[in-house]
């Protein structure tokens, strides 16, 4: 029987007070499908005009991570890396947002760059998931949800994940991202 996600909450007793950043929420994936159903339980605190940034090295889990957001917010289409045509956007089957999923790895500039992708949603009405974000898209927004998802490197079959969440702003101060960790 696969072993469950465990998780560590670095944080002190009380709610996080709205000027506090919120306690980072670690979280151990040993495997694939262990890392799609963390997106499906992320996919259930997320709304429209969320930005999550994924940032971990080749091959850590960040698509993965990201079919499930997809599965769980319910979105048209298959979820796959958008490495190639850079952003994709999955519209919802139902009443949630869409979901737009951006690779910015070839992506050299900042704001700038992101916005000449043209987006053909409101980055306010939508879930935007960057994958290697970091220093290019922080400008969107001041409130954004960072994932470092951090793996074994080198010659290794070692499935098992740190999953790190940081949330960033008022949206993410008082949010209770321990849940995520059952």
């Amino acid at each position: 029987m696969e072993e469950s996600a465990k998780a560590h909450i670095p944080t002190e007793a009380g709610p996080a007070e709205p000027s506090e950043p919120a306690p980072d929420v670690e979280i151990t994936v040993t495997s694939p499908e262990q890392m799609r159903e963390l997106g499906r339980r992320l996919a259930k605190v997320l709304r429209a005009g969320d930005l999550l940034m994924l940032s971990g090295e080749l091959g850590a889990g960040k698509t993965t991570l990201t079919r499930g957001l997809g599965e769980g917010m319910g979105v048209r289409g298959a979820v796959t890396s958008p490495t190639f045509v850079i952003a994709r956007v999955h519209p919802p089957l139902g009443d949630g947002p869409p979901l737009v999923h951006v690779d910015a790895y070839r992506l050299s500039g900042g704001l700038d760059e992101m916005e000449d992708l043209d987006l053909d949603v409101s980055l306010s009405d939508s879930v935007v998931v960057v994958e290697w974000g970091e220093g290019k898209v922080e400008e969107l927004t001041e409130d954004r949800l960072q994932l470092w998802i951090h793996r074994a490197v080198g010659d290794t079959t070692d499935e098992v994940r740190h999953v790190t969440l940081t949330g960033i702003g008022e949206r993410w101060a008082a949010a209770d991202l321990g849940v995520l960790a059952v």
